[in-house]
Protein backbone atom coordinates (compact mmCIF):
# COMPACT_ATOMS: atom_id res chain seq x y z
CA UNK A 1 0.00 0.00 0.00
CA UNK A 2 1.42 3.44 -1.13
CA UNK A 3 0.04 5.67 1.96
CA UNK A 4 0.80 8.99 -0.08
CA UNK A 5 -1.47 7.88 -2.72
CA UNK A 6 -4.20 6.91 -0.23
CA UNK A 7 -3.68 10.59 1.17
CA UNK A 8 -3.41 11.81 -2.45
CA UNK A 9 -6.93 10.34 -3.68
CA UNK A 10 -8.83 11.79 -0.49
CA UNK A 11 -7.75 14.80 -1.60
CA UNK A 12 -8.59 14.18 -5.18
CA UNK A 13 -11.89 13.16 -4.23
CA UNK A 14 -12.54 16.38 -2.59
CA UNK A 15 -14.48 17.80 -5.45
CA UNK A 16 -15.10 17.06 -8.88
CA UNK A 17 -12.73 20.01 -10.06
CA UNK A 18 -9.39 21.13 -9.01
CA UNK A 19 -8.79 25.06 -10.24
CA UNK A 20 -5.74 25.14 -11.75
CA UNK A 21 -4.56 28.56 -10.48
CA UNK A 22 -1.79 31.39 -11.89
CA UNK A 23 -1.18 33.98 -9.40
CA UNK A 24 0.22 37.09 -10.03
CA UNK A 25 -0.48 39.06 -6.97
CA UNK A 26 -0.06 36.96 -3.57
CA UNK A 27 -2.59 39.63 -1.96
CA UNK A 28 -5.21 37.93 -4.22
CA UNK A 29 -4.49 34.35 -3.03
CA UNK A 30 -6.57 34.02 0.23
CA UNK A 31 -9.47 35.81 -0.96
CA UNK A 32 -9.60 34.03 -4.00
CA UNK A 33 -9.18 30.67 -2.22
CA UNK A 34 -12.40 31.95 0.36
CA UNK A 35 -14.15 32.01 -2.37
CA UNK A 36 -13.13 28.50 -4.15
CA UNK A 37 -13.88 27.01 -0.99
CA UNK A 38 -17.06 28.77 -0.11
CA UNK A 39 -18.50 27.86 -3.95
CA UNK A 40 -17.11 23.97 -2.70
CA UNK A 41 -13.93 23.01 -4.18
CA UNK A 42 -11.54 22.71 -1.48
CA UNK A 43 -8.47 21.61 -3.00
CA UNK A 44 -6.33 24.23 -4.85
CA UNK A 45 -3.63 23.87 -7.27
CA UNK A 46 -1.35 26.82 -7.74
CA UNK A 47 1.10 26.65 -10.69
CA UNK A 48 4.65 27.81 -9.79
CA UNK A 49 4.63 30.22 -12.73
CA UNK A 50 4.86 33.24 -11.27
CA UNK A 51 7.68 34.89 -8.61
CA UNK A 52 4.94 34.63 -5.99
CA UNK A 53 3.84 31.42 -6.09
CA UNK A 54 4.70 30.02 -2.75
CA UNK A 55 3.68 33.32 -1.04
CA UNK A 56 0.33 32.76 -2.62
CA UNK A 57 0.43 28.77 -1.12
CA UNK A 58 1.76 29.80 1.98
CA UNK A 59 -1.36 32.48 2.45
CA UNK A 60 -3.71 29.62 1.76
CA UNK A 61 -2.60 27.41 3.92
CA UNK A 62 -2.24 29.87 7.24
CA UNK A 63 -5.46 31.63 6.30
CA UNK A 64 -7.66 30.17 4.67
CA UNK A 65 -10.13 27.89 6.85
CA UNK A 66 -10.77 24.28 4.77
CA UNK A 67 -8.25 25.14 2.07
CA UNK A 68 -5.95 22.02 0.57
CA UNK A 69 -3.32 23.82 -0.94
CA UNK A 70 -1.00 22.44 -3.32
CA UNK A 71 1.74 23.24 -5.78
CA UNK A 72 1.41 22.65 -9.95
CA UNK A 73 4.29 22.86 -12.15
CA UNK A 74 6.76 20.89 -10.04
CA UNK A 75 9.74 19.83 -11.90
CA UNK A 76 12.74 19.03 -9.16
CA UNK A 77 14.02 18.24 -5.68
CA UNK A 78 14.17 22.13 -4.83
CA UNK A 79 10.54 22.50 -5.81
CA UNK A 80 9.21 19.53 -3.85
CA UNK A 81 11.00 21.33 -0.75
CA UNK A 82 9.66 24.50 -1.20
CA UNK A 83 6.08 23.34 -1.48
CA UNK A 84 6.56 21.33 1.65
CA UNK A 85 7.91 24.26 3.72
CA UNK A 86 4.89 26.57 2.19
CA UNK A 87 2.69 24.26 3.66
CA UNK A 88 1.10 22.77 0.51
CA UNK A 89 -0.50 19.16 0.51
CA UNK A 90 -0.14 17.87 -2.44
CA UNK A 91 1.94 18.46 -5.52
CA UNK A 92 1.62 17.98 -9.27
CA UNK A 93 3.94 18.06 -11.89
CA UNK A 94 3.07 18.16 -16.02
CA UNK A 95 5.38 15.24 -16.74
CA UNK A 96 8.02 13.06 -14.64
CA UNK A 97 11.29 12.36 -14.88
CA UNK A 98 13.71 9.48 -12.69
CA UNK A 99 15.30 12.35 -10.67
CA UNK A 100 12.16 13.87 -9.95
CA UNK A 101 10.31 10.64 -9.00
CA UNK A 102 13.08 9.67 -6.36
CA UNK A 103 12.96 13.05 -5.12
CA UNK A 104 9.46 12.89 -3.97
CA UNK A 105 9.99 9.32 -2.46
CA UNK A 106 11.92 11.45 0.22
CA UNK A 107 9.53 13.93 1.04
CA UNK A 108 6.17 13.36 2.86
CA UNK A 109 4.16 15.70 0.11
CA UNK A 110 2.06 13.42 -1.88
CA UNK A 111 3.09 14.00 -5.62
CA UNK A 112 0.72 13.31 -8.81
CA UNK A 113 3.33 13.41 -11.91
CA UNK A 114 1.59 13.85 -15.43
CA UNK A 115 1.03 11.01 -18.02
CA UNK A 116 0.32 11.57 -21.95
CA UNK A 117 1.21 8.06 -22.70
CA UNK A 118 0.37 4.67 -22.09
CA UNK A 119 3.89 4.01 -21.56
CA UNK A 120 4.58 6.94 -19.55
CA UNK A 121 1.68 5.85 -17.75
CA UNK A 122 3.00 2.73 -17.49
CA UNK A 123 6.22 3.70 -15.66
CA UNK A 124 4.51 5.77 -13.58
CA UNK A 125 2.48 2.69 -11.79
CA UNK A 126 5.52 0.37 -11.95
CA UNK A 127 6.81 3.17 -9.65
CA UNK A 128 3.87 2.79 -7.54
CA UNK A 129 1.40 6.03 -8.71
CA UNK A 130 -1.61 4.63 -9.70
CA UNK A 131 -2.54 8.17 -9.31
CA UNK A 132 -2.05 10.12 -12.64
CA UNK A 133 -2.34 13.38 -13.85
CA UNK A 134 -2.87 13.58 -18.01
CA UNK A 135 -1.68 16.07 -19.59
CA UNK A 136 -2.32 18.26 -21.58
CA UNK A 137 -5.47 16.65 -22.01
CA UNK A 138 -7.27 18.26 -24.92
CA UNK A 139 -4.34 17.93 -27.31
CA UNK A 140 -3.44 14.90 -26.64
CA UNK A 141 -6.54 12.66 -27.53
CA UNK A 142 -9.34 14.33 -24.55
CA UNK A 143 -12.29 11.65 -23.37
CA UNK A 144 -11.38 9.24 -26.52
CA UNK A 145 -7.76 8.86 -25.38
CA UNK A 146 -9.03 7.98 -21.47
CA UNK A 147 -11.63 5.69 -22.76
CA UNK A 148 -8.95 3.40 -25.12
CA UNK A 149 -6.44 3.59 -21.91
CA UNK A 150 -9.50 2.38 -19.15
CA UNK A 151 -9.17 -1.05 -20.47
CA UNK A 152 -5.81 -2.01 -20.44
CA UNK A 153 -4.94 0.27 -17.69
CA UNK A 154 -7.66 -0.29 -15.38
CA UNK A 155 -5.82 0.32 -12.01
CA UNK A 156 -4.91 4.18 -13.04
CA UNK A 157 -6.86 6.76 -12.01
CA UNK A 158 -6.44 10.11 -13.70
CA UNK A 159 -6.81 13.78 -13.13
CA UNK A 160 -6.87 15.16 -16.86
CA UNK A 161 -5.81 18.77 -17.27
CA UNK A 162 -5.18 21.05 -20.12
CA UNK A 163 -7.71 22.77 -22.16
CA UNK A 164 -10.74 21.75 -20.05
CA UNK A 165 -13.52 23.87 -19.79
CA UNK A 166 -16.71 23.84 -17.98
CA UNK A 167 -19.04 22.50 -20.81
CA UNK A 168 -15.67 19.41 -21.62
CA UNK A 169 -15.81 18.59 -18.01
CA UNK A 170 -18.81 16.72 -17.81
CA UNK A 171 -17.57 14.18 -20.78
CA UNK A 172 -14.72 13.80 -18.47
CA UNK A 173 -16.25 13.00 -15.49
CA UNK A 174 -18.41 11.07 -16.75
CA UNK A 175 -15.58 7.99 -16.98
CA UNK A 176 -14.60 6.03 -14.73
CA UNK A 177 -10.84 6.36 -14.80
CA UNK A 178 -11.02 9.74 -14.53
CA UNK A 179 -11.01 10.60 -10.32
CA UNK A 180 -11.23 14.87 -11.12
CA UNK A 181 -10.29 17.32 -13.70
CA UNK A 182 -8.20 20.46 -13.35
CA UNK A 183 -9.02 23.48 -14.81
CA UNK A 184 -8.68 27.47 -14.50
CA UNK A 185 -12.04 28.50 -15.69
CA UNK A 186 -13.15 28.64 -12.18
CA UNK A 187 -10.76 31.95 -11.60
CA UNK A 188 -11.10 33.72 -14.46
CA UNK A 189 -8.32 36.82 -14.61
CA UNK A 190 -11.12 39.54 -15.34
CA UNK A 191 -13.00 38.29 -12.13
CA UNK A 192 -9.91 37.95 -10.03
CA UNK A 193 -8.35 41.10 -11.25
CA UNK A 194 -11.51 42.89 -10.41
CA UNK A 195 -12.15 41.02 -6.90
CA UNK A 196 -15.12 39.66 -8.09
CA UNK A 197 -15.26 36.73 -5.04
CA UNK A 198 -18.83 36.39 -5.84
CA UNK A 199 -18.55 35.63 -9.34
CA UNK A 200 -15.54 33.15 -8.71
CA UNK A 201 -17.75 31.20 -5.90
CA UNK A 202 -21.18 31.10 -8.31
CA UNK A 203 -18.42 29.20 -11.13
CA UNK A 204 -17.19 27.41 -7.77
CA UNK A 205 -20.39 26.09 -7.31
CA UNK A 206 -21.38 25.31 -10.37
CA UNK A 207 -18.41 23.23 -11.11
CA UNK A 208 -18.67 21.09 -7.34
CA UNK A 209 -22.12 19.99 -8.49
CA UNK A 210 -20.69 18.46 -12.08
CA UNK A 211 -20.32 15.17 -10.64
Amino acid sequence: MNHKQDVLEIILRLAPVIPVLIVHDPKTAAPLARALVAGGLKAIEVTLRTAGALDAVRAIAEEVEGAVPGVGTVLDAEQLAAAEKAGARFAVSPGSSPKLLDAADDYALPLLPGAATASEAMALLERGYRLQKFFPAEAIGGVACLKLLASPLPRILFCPTGGITAVKAKDYLALDNVICVGGSWVAPAEAVGAGDWPAVEALARNAAALR
